[in-house]
C-alpha cells in the first residue's frame, strides 16, 4: 500500500477526498492529515508518505510553499495540487518542481484515480530503480570484495599496507589483527558432469543469499578450485554459527539444486598473517573426503596435527626466487620438506600447499601465469590432496620453481630494466584500487625505489604517481556511465577512502566534477573527454 497525506485548511474538503475515491482498492492508505503546509511538514517528517495532496490557498503556509519545501528535501514525494477555479491556469502554467499534476476543485473523482494512478505507477517504478540499483551497487561491492579477500589468502601481501579503511569499506573490518576466523571450502557433486557445470552458477548465487543471513561470513570464488566456494567465518560469540551455516547450506543445495556438498572445515587461526593458514587448512580438509557422489562434511578443527612451516622458510624460499636463484630455492625446499618428513602426512600437504601458493603469487606478479603454468599447478595441487608420493610433490613444486625462477632472471637481466618495470605497471593495472606506494612496490620486487621511480618515468612516460592517477580516473570516468552507481561508492571502487578527494582529482583531471561529468554524458553520450 502507498502511503498518501490529505493538505487542506477545510475538514470538509477532507473528508469529500477521503470518499471520491476506493484507497484500499486503488493500493493507497491515507496516512494522516493537516490543515497547513507548515503542519503538513511535520506530519510527513512522522508518516513518510508516497504522495501528498495538498490545496493551494492555506493560511500559515500555503500549497506552493509547500511544494517548494519538499521538492527540495523530499523530492522523490509525489505532489497532486488542487486549486480552486481563480488560481488553477496560474498554478497550472508555474510549473513549479516537484508537482506531478492539478487538479480543478471541486475534484472530480475519476480525474482524481486517475491522477492517483499515475503518481503510483511513477512511485513503484522508482522503487523498482532503486531495487535494482541497490542489488547493482551490492554486486560491486561483493565483486570488489571477494577480489581482496582472495589477494589477502593467497598472495604475498608481507609489508604492503593493508588500509583499515580500506577493509571497512569492502566489509571486511572484522579482519583486524585479533580476528578469529575459519574458513569453510565446499564443493558440489553428482553423478552427472554436466549437471554440476550447469548448475555451478546458481550454487554461487544460493552461497551468497545464505552468506548474507549470517552476520560474519563471506563466501568468495577462486578460480584454482572448480566447482567450490569457500566462505569466510567471524567467530563471534555465536560459537555454533558455523555448524548452523552448514547445516543450512547442504539441505538448500539438496532441496534446491539437488546436489551434494562436500564440505571441509579449516581450523581457527587468528589475524591476517593467519588467514592463509586457514584456507589451506580448509582445503586440506575437504581433500580428505571420499570420492563418492555423496554429502559429506571432513572436520579439520579436530586435527591434533602441528604445522612445521614458519614464515621463516617461507621467506628464504620466496626471497631464492626473487633473485632468480633456483639452486638456493630448491636447497631450502628440500631442508623444509626434510624437517616434515618427520612429522604427519597432513603437515606435510601443509607446507607443499604453503609453496604452490607462494609460486603463484609470485607467477602472477612476474605475469607468467599461463594456461599452460595453471595445468602445472592444477596437476600438482592434485598430487598435494592425494600425496601417493611425496617425491612426485617435490618434484613438480621444483619444476614449477625453476620455470619462475627463470622468468625472474630474464626479468632482471632485461635490457634498461624495461622487463621488471613492465611487470611492475602490469602488476598497477590488476591492483590499482589496493593500497599501493612506490616503496612497497619497490619492497615487492626488491629493487631500489629511487631506480624504480626512474626507469618507471623513463619507460612509462609518467612518474608512478601520475600513472596511478591516470588509471583510477580512467575507470571512474567508465563507472559513471552506471547511472546507479553513487559518487562515493565509484570513489571506494577505484581506491579513494575520501569522496570529497576523489572529486578533486577528477576535476583537475577531467576539468569537471564526476556529478557534472555525469550529466554532461547524459547529453551527448557519444561524447568522450
Amino acid at each position: 500500500m502507498l502511503k498518501v497525506i490529505l493538505v487542506d485548511d477545510e475538514i470538509q474538503i477532507r473528508n469529500g477526498l477521503k470518499w471520491k475515491v476506493d484507497w484500499k482498492e486503488e493500493g493507497f492508505v491515507i496516512a494522516g492529515e493537516a490543515s497547513n503546509g507548515k503542519e503538513a511538514l511535520q506530519v510527513i517528517e512522522e508518516a513518510v508518505p508516497d504522495i501528498v495532496l495538498t490545496d493551494v490557498r492555506m493560511p500559515v503556509m500555503d500549497g506552493m510553499q509547500l511544494v517548494k519545501v519538499l521538492s527540495d528535501a523530499n523530492p522523490d514525494i509525489k505532489v497532486i495540487v488542487l486549486s480552486g477555479y481563480a488560481d488553477f491556469e496560474y498554478v497550472r502554467s508555474s510549473l513549479i518542481e516537484g508537482v506531478k499534476d492539478y487538479l480543478l476543485k471541486p475534484v472530480d473523482p475519476e480525474e482524481l484515480t486517475t491522477a492517483l494512478r499515475k503518481s503510483k505507477a511513477e512511485v513503484e517504478a522508482e522503487k523498482q530503480i532503486r531495487m535494482e540499483t541497490d542489488r547493482m551497487n551490492q554486486f560491486h561491492a561483493e565483486e570488489m570484495r571477494e577480489q581482496y579477500l582472495l589477494h589477502l589468502v593467497k598472495d604475498e601481501w608481507a609489508g604492503m599496507n593493508i588500509a583499515e579503511e580500506r577493509l571497512s569499506q569492502l566489509n571486511l573490518d572484522v579482519l583486524g589483527d585479533d580476528a578469529v576466523v575459519q574458513f569453510i571450502t565446499a564443493e558440489i557433486r553428482s553423478r552427472e558432469h554436466e549437471q554440476v557445470r550447469e548448475l555451478f552458477l546458481p550454487f554461487k548465487m544460493l552461497c551468497r543469499e545464505l552468506s548474507y543471513e549470517h552476520e560474519g561470513i563471506m563466501s568468495f570464488y577462486d578460480t584454482s578450485y572448480p566447482n567450490m566456494l569457500h566462505f569466510l567465518c567471524h567467530q563471534n560469540s555465536e560459537g555454533n554459527q558455523v555448524a548452523i551455516f552448514v547445516q543450512e547450506l547442504q539441505k538448500s543445495v539438496s532441496t534446491y539444486l539437488n546436489l551434494e556438498t562436500v564440505i571441509g572445515l579449516g581450523k581457527v587461526v587468528r589475524g591476517l598473517s593467519q588467514l592463509k593458514n586457514g584456507y589451506i587448512s580448509s582445503l586440506l580438509s575437504w581433500s580428505q573426503s571420499s570420492a563418492d557422489v555423496t554429502s559429506q562434511l571432513i572436520d579439520g578443527t579436530t586435527s591434533k596435527d602441528t604445522v612445521e612451516f614458519t614464515e621463516d622458510s617461507e621467506w628464504k624460499l620466496s626471497n631464492s626466487l626473487e633473485h632468480g636463484d633456483f639452486e638456493t630455492f630448491k636447497v631450502s625446499l628440500l631442508t623444509t620438506f626434510a624437517e616434515c618428513d618427520r612429522q604427519s602426512v597432513m603437515s606435510y600437504s601443509f607446507a607443499a600447499s604453503r609453496v604452490l601458493f607462494m609460486l603463484g603469487s609470485m607467477a602472477r606478479k612476474y605475469d607468467q601465469y599461463t594456461d599452460e603454468l595453471k595445468k602445472k599447478m592444477w596437476n600438482c595441487q592434485l598430487g598435494i590432496w592425494e600425496l601417493t608420493s611425496r617425491e612426485r610433490v617435490k618434484g613438480e613444486l621444483l619444476e614449477l620453481a625453476r620455470m619462475i625462477a627463470e622468468k625472474v632472471n630474464e626479468t632482471r637481466h632485461s635490457s634498461n630494466g624495461i622487463a621488471i618495470v613492465e611487470n611492475v605497471r602490469q602488476y598497477m593495472d590488476r591492483h590499482y584500487t589496493n593500497e599501493i606506494s612506490l616503496t612497497s612496490l619497490a619492497d615487492q620486487f626488491h629493487i631500489n625505489s629511487a631506480y624504480l621511480s626512474e626507469m618507471f618515468k623513463e619507460l612509462v612516460g609518467q612518474n608512478f604517481s601520475d600513472y596511478l592517477v591516470r588509471l583510477r580516473m580512467d575507470k571512474a570516468r567508465s563507472l559513471l556511465m552506471d547511472e546507479q552507481l553513487k559518487i562515493i561508492e565509484i570513489a571506494h571502487l577505484v581506491g579513494y577512502s575520501n569522496s570529497g578527494y576523489f572529486s578533486t582529482v577528477f576535476k583537475k583531471r577531467f576539468g569537471q566534477k564526476p556529478l557534472d561529468y555525469r550529466k554532461s554524458m547524459k547529453v551527448d553520450k557519444g561524447e568522450v573527454r
